[in-house]
């Protein structure tokens, strides 16, 4: 799924990573822990397609077994809107949507006619326990709810990963228990990859496999 090598990022002269070797295996749930500045998040948005690693000899980023830097700019975005799926610790919803509307964006975005994403987001938001919330705006949700309808977001293209920063951060410990467990029924029923970064540890020990970043690197 996921076949990484030799991943640096340089800001200027401070180098974040620093030669990251990284794969990961279809339908695995891959945690990614370590202290602040350890580079996780960078690491998470090269993966992501987000951002581009440093070129450097031996550079390699391959996701389903195309060579993403030989994309340029219009066709990474496109491979991202149908592969990669996002969730942040904010949700980072537009205030002005409603959540069924919140959901559709990114299948609006691929191109797809607006009945089959609705239909497709509803499936998701009911999936998630939302049916009842398809019409309020965000600042009519729960921190939970508004969580889950960025899940669904993250979903209702079908996408191959899943990318998730500090997913729980922003949450209550009782809906931060059911975001992990809801990822793991995620992988179960849809079979989507996850690649997590948190400083949740019981969320980090839920995982597959659990990789430890120190200083640019992958230590264990």
């Amino acid at each position: 799924m996921i076949q990484a090598k030799n991943i640096h990022k340089f800001y200027g002269d401070l180098e974040v990573l620093k030669g990251v070797d990284i794969h990961v295996k279809k339908g695995e749930v891959v945690s990614i822990v370590g202290p602040s500045g350890a580079g996780k998040t960078t690491l998470l948005q090269i993966l992501g397609t987000l951002d581009r690693a440093s070129k450097q000899n031996g550079l390699e980023l391959q996701i389903n077994d195309i060579n993403i830097q030989s994309l340029n700019d219009k066709a990474l975005a496109k491979f991202r809107n149908e592969h990669i799926g996002f969730i942040f610790q904010f949700h980072q919803l537009l205030p002005e949507f409603t959540a069924l509307e919140n959901v559709c964006l990114p299948a609006f975005i691929k191109g797809t006619k607006k009945a089959v994403a609705e239909k497709r987001a509803k499936e998701l938001l009911d999936f998630l326990g939302l049916s009842h919330r398809y019409d309020h705006k965000p600042n009519e949700l729960s921190g939970g709810e508004q969580q889950r309808v960025a899940v669904a977001r993250a979903l209702v293209n079908n996408p191959d990963l899943i990318f998730a920063d500090e997913p729980s951060g922003n949450l209550d410990s009782e809906s931060a228990e059911t975001l992990h467990s809801l990822f793991f029924k995620l992988r179960d029923q849809f079979g989507q990859t996850f690649v997590i970064v948190t400083h949740n540890e019981e969320l980090a020990n839920l995982a597959d496999r659990k990789l430890t970043m120190v200083d640019g690197h992958i230590v264990a």
